[in-house]
This record gives C-alpha cells, sequence and structure tokens, in this order.
C-alpha cells in the first residue's frame, strides 16, 4: 500500500521521513470518522530544526520554500502512522501555514507553495487543498514555518 506514493517521492530525491513526536503537550494527530487533523509541523528532522530564521530577512523564499517542502514531508510521515502505513486513503482538504517575517513581507503564499507543491507530488489530485497563509512574528523554536493539515479519509 502506498507504494506509488513512496516512489514518487523516491524518485524526486525525497526521503519518506518516520514521524517526529510532539514538541508539546499535544498529540500528532486526531481522527475523527473520516476526518483526520494533523498538528502543526515544522521543518524538524531527528528532533532538530533544519532551518531557522526569519522569512525576508535571514532566510530566503527558496529556503523558507525548502522548510516547507520539509514541513508538509513530516505531515505526510503523521498521516502514514494515523492510517497504518495507508496513504492511498488520504486527501488533502486543507493546510493552513505560518511563515515567521517581518510586518512588511507579503510572500507567504509563495513559500506555503513547498508545502503544496510536495502534496500534490506525492499524492497526486488528493494532494490539492486548500490553503492559508499567514505571517506571523515567531514561531516555536525559532523555524520560519509551520504548517498543519486535515485530510479526508476513505
Amino acid at each position: 500500500m502506498s507504494g506509488a506514493i513512496l516512489a514518487r517521492l523516491a524518485n524526486a530525491g525525497l526521503i519518506f521521513l518516520p514521524p517526529n513526536p510532539p514538541a508539546a503537550n499535544d498529540v500528532p494527530f486526531t481522527r475523527v470518522g473520516a476526518m483526520l487533523l494533523i498538528a502543526g509541523q515544522t521543518p524538524v528532522l531527528n528532533g532538530e530544526p533544519q532551518i531557522r530564521g526569519v522569512v525576508g530577512v535571514s532566510v530566503t523564499v527558496k529556503e523558507a520554500q525548502a522548510a516547507a517542502r520539509l514541513c508538509a514531508l513530516n505531515i505526510l510521515a503523521q498521516v502514514h502512522a494515523a492510517l497504518d502505513g495507508d496513504l492511498d486513503r488520504a486527501r488533502c482538504l486543507r493546510i493552513g501555514g505560518f511563515a515567521r517575517c517581518q510586518d512588511d513581507f507579503t510572500k507567504q503564499a509563495r513559500v506555503l507553495d513547498g508545502a503544496s507543491d510536495l502534496l500534490v507530488l506525492a499524492l497526486g489530485e488528493n494532494g490539492r487543498h486548500a490553503r492559508t497563509a499567514v505571517g506571523t512574528n515567531a514561531l516555536p523554536r525559532g523555524v520560519p514555518v509551520e504548517i498543519d493539515a486535515i485530510f479526508a479519509v476513505t
């Protein structure tokens, strides 16, 4: 199961990651019926942030897109865990993303494209989603991007 999805990621040079444990007093996902809610994921690998900083200041838009891509990989890892390895049952309905930036930064949507592009690459049509992209002055552990998601489960 999910072989085609994992193959698409591998063909793009992306490694499927084990899910990260929660960093605070929350759970990584909650499932209610056919709805799966994924808690905010940051650009963390093996428990460590892979990039820190402020988008448009110390982090370029391209670097922030790569951070958003890692957030999306972490989202998929949580979906994989929640669905016992069966990503084929997941359809992304919405992502909500935060970009750590200054007041005059206006390219939050471009930053979130990194995550959106990854979800469509991995899930095909089931990766197309509605989205919110918001700027904020701070995120946990100094990361530049955090993204949560809502999936439908078939």
